[in-house]
């Protein structure tokens, strides 16, 4: 039997690994507990203090005592709790996990009046005397892994450190928009959050005016799920994934599947290396969705993985859909100037290159004040009206349609727009049938683990429907027979490789879909006019009402805009005719 000491320790390694693990235990606290707004306090990047302050419910002298022993909680009472968990924390393992590797002081009382006070160091409990203060709790953690100065030797830079604490803050404060939030660095408010119930508002707070401005609502209800939140048009994006926020029931989590979903929800609108912004909240019944992964409860998995998988994808899949995506001249023009200057380490790879990457080169932060809202404005309203006063002027350079309408001049790039013609008229008549095949001229073999053949050899209907036809062939190896035509260029079989790793992980729900879409998108890519060819007035007509009549007539199954609009109020300023 390990002693008590070496148990703690060994539970305080899963639970506190940095500074901000222990702000993210406390503050989970200070919101089970009911409180309406949570301080939070750090110095030296919370190394010498982290403390945090609530107004929640409290505890008394003998519930304090109990809290600070090893699994000992209010959250629930047996295993068959763990079935509906609704609490942020449920394990009983913050407080002690935390004392053990700490100085830690906690106050608490249930009324205003005398708190209970007691002193942790090194798990070595002492109770102080009885202090003023008014109904809540506050944590004070000081000299945090002082008698464990190996992991205090992993711990990175002060800046690292506390960025990582504003995340934690960041993510609980937009996960509980009606409670109000603060966190201090050195004297300075460092997050704050109004706590008024508007998750809109919370994003502003943390993520910036600007940047919330310009995200589109998110609602979807699927049966099993539903999806609230915001998402960012593709031409608004980040680098890397750091602005894409998940949570399941209010609670902050990494998932799989909610990535994977958002990825294919957003595969086709934006470039490789880009990641739009992204607010998810996602509301599961309490029993259908189990939370007790892992220690810092940041993991999830669904009982219905599927329909959850649907709801995230059909939901933004529609926000942006119903928000519009035309991009603006004035930010083509800003992001081609950062473009040809370098400063976005992107390459224009195709003809036409101008407008094929510029509208991706865009981050939320480069666009400023009201050209951000008027961006926003431009492209809600020209998805709503784009046939309306619709005039074909002429064709450019045999490759441009050039256009107005009640909204502005419109050049429209008609090889990619007769590509979206053809893909979503292939999906209405070819979508649920099966797809054309090449035969090999000489089968080929592809070997897996065993865990891996055992999942695959349960979908080989699905496979053959997306146009690979594969046989078990012996115990580990498949044999593959035909692959999807018009795959000229690709490798079907690293392709089928890697949805069979995508399967046997469990990331798969989406991706057999996915390269349905991808056999389509190719087949459309070379049924289109080209580039080049001229079109006489009628035939630009007949192209560019069956545009319009299109699901999304703004960009073409691979992501490249269709249609650039410059609204007619910029003419008119622009020739002073204000």
């Amino acid at each position: 039997m390990l002693d008590s000491h070496t148990v703690n320790q060994i539970a305080a390694g899963e639970v506190v690994e940095r500074p901000a693990s222990v702000v993210k235990e406390l503050v989970e606290n200070s919101l089970d507990s009911g409180a309406t707004w949570v301080e939070v306090t750090i110095e030296e990047a919370g190394r010498r203090l982290i403390e945090v302050c609530d107004d929640g419910c409290g505890m008394d002298e003998c519930s304090l005592q109990l809290a600070l022993q090893r699994h000992a909680t209010s959250k629930i009472s047996s295993v068959e709790d763990l079935n509906r968990v609704a609490t942020m924390g449920f394990r009983g393992e913050a407080l002690p996990s935390i004392g053990s590797v700490s100085k830690m002081t906690v106050s608490s009382g249930v009324t205003n009046g005398l708190r209970a006070r007691i002193e942790v160091e090194g798990s070595q409990m002492r109770t102080l005397p009885a202090g003023p203060g008014a109904k809540g709790t506050t944590v004070r953690v000081e000299d945090l892994f002082f008698n464990t100065p190996a992991r205090l030797k992993f711990l990175k830079s002060d800046a690292t450190e506390l960025s990582a604490i504003i995340d934690a803050v960041s993510r609980a404060s937009l996960s509980r928009p009606d409670v109000k939030f603060v966190l201090r660095h050195g004297g300075t408010a460092v997050v704050q959050t109004g706590g008024d119930g508007s998750l809109a508002n919370a994003v502003a707070d943390v993520w910036g005016r600007e940047s919330a401005r310009a995200l589109a609502p998110v609602d979807f209800y699927n049966g099993t799920a539903r999806v609230r939140g915001f998402v960012s048009p593709p031409h608004f994006t980040k680098p890397t994934r750091s602005h894409q926020w998940m949570f399941v029931n209010g609670r902050p989590v990494r998932s799989r599947t909610l990535q994977s979903a958002l990825d294919q929800a957003l595969r086709s609108l934006t470039p490789d290396k880009r990641f739009p912004l992204a607010v998810l909240m996602l509301d599961v019944d309490p029993e259908r969705v189990d939370v007790n992964v892992s220690p810092t409860k940041s993991e999830v998995r669904f009982h219905h993985e599927g329909a959850v998988f649907d709801a995230v994808k059909r939901g933004v899949s529609n926000a942006l859909l119903e928000t519009g995506m035309v991009p603006h001249a004035e930010g083509l023009a800003a992001a081609n100037a950062a473009l040809s200057s370098g400063q976005l380490g992107l390459e224009v790879s195709q003809p036409g290159g101008i407008f094929a990457l510029a509208q991706w080169a865009q981050s939320p932060l480069q666009v400023e004040g009201a050209q951000s809202a008027e961006l926003a404005a431009t492209i809600g309203s020209a998805s709503t009206s784009f046939l309306d006063g619709l005039r074909i002027l002429a064709q450019v350079d045999n490759t441009f349609i050039l256009a107005e309408n009640d909204q502005g001049i419109l050049v429209i790039d008609q090889h990619v727009a007769h590509e979206r013609v053809c893909y979503e008229h292939l999906l209405a008549t070819r979508g649920q049938g099966q797809i054309e095949t090449q035969s090999l001229i000489q089968p080929e073999t592809l070997h897996f683990d065993k865990r891996t053949i055992e999942v695959v050899a349960e979908r080989f209907d699905e496979l053959r429907a997306i146009g690979f036809e594969i046989e078990r062939f012996g115990g580990d190896s498949v044999l593959v027979r035909s692959v999807p035509a018009l795959w000229r260029g690709r490798q079907p079989l690293q392709v089928l490789r890697d949805v069979v790793n995508e399967l046997a992980d469990g990331l798969g729900q989406g991706c057999l879909n996915t390269l349905r879409d991808d056999v389509y998108i190719m087949c459309s890519c070379k049924m289109a006019i080209k580039a080049g060819d001229p079109l006489g007035q009628a035939e630009m007509e007949k192209l560019v009402f069956d545009l319009a009549q299109t699901e999304n007539p703004f960009l073409c199954p691979h992501g490249r805009p269709i249609t650039i609009v410059l609204p007619k109020s910029d003419l008119y300023r622009r020739f002073k005719r204000h």
